[in-house]
């Protein structure tokens, strides 16, 4: 249904957005220095599951309700960075808790939790929404089928690609850290440059535009 070239090509553009320096795989890094190589995938994988909701809306027309409509927007737009803002608080209310990686044993709930907040994170930022509409449209073909079914596959594999990039990215942090973050006071600069960057992003989207 999609020619190999273009699948080839979306895949190229997939991996450079991916590896480009973004708050998502900053955060993903972040994990993977304060709570370890599975944090950082449970987190990666929550971050990516949001796309598949975003391609969906997408390919059935829905983004286009926040590209038309200024009230859907700003909603989903305040929805996100509240819940950003929030775990700005947490992150910065437990600076000093994540004091190690591999010496601490994460419970299933836990990184079940690291999933969820990731899949917010990219779901309640309706930007995102807007990329994808943008971005899956200049590489579906309509000769080759259903738009929407293509676009879908688009996502999929965007999705993929994202995993592996940003899962290699938090484990190779984490191995990389794993001396300095013997040092508490190290744990606590890390965490709350993540705080900092919740309440940038927060901020940020607070006053983005469409």
């Amino acid at each position: 249904m999609i020619e190999l070239q273009t699948l080839l090509l979306f895949m190229g553009a997939s991996a450079l957005l991916a590896i480009t320096p973004g708050p998502d795989i900053l955060y993903v890094i972040t994990l993977g220095i304060t709570r370890g190589a599975k944090a950082a995938v449970a987190t990666t994988m929550g971050l990516t599951s949001g796309v598949l909701v975003h391609t969906t809306a997408a390919a059935l027309g829905v983004s286009v309700i926040f590209k038309t409509s200024e009230l859907a927007f700003t909603i989903v737009k305040f929805a996100g960075a509240l819940y950003l803002f929030y775990l700005a608080y947490q992150a910065f209310k437990h600076r000093n808790d994540l004091v190690r990686l591999d010496k601490v044993n994460e419970s299933p709930k836990s990184y079940k939790n690291l999933y969820i907040k990731g899949f917010f994170m990219n779901v309640l930022n309706p930007k995102v929404s807007l990329f994808f509409l943008a971005f899956l449209p200049q590489f579906v073909n309509p000769a080759l089928g259903s738009v929407p079914v293509q676009m879908i596959l688009l996502g999929i594999v965007f999705m993929f690609t994202t995993i592996v990039i940003f899962s290699t990215c938090g484990i190779l942090a984490n191995k990389a850290s794993a001396a300095l973050m013997e040092r508490p006071n190290i744990a606590k600069i890390v965490n709350t440059l993540a705080a900092s960057l919740f309440l940038a992003l927060g901020l940020r989207l607070a006053i983005s535009e469409r």
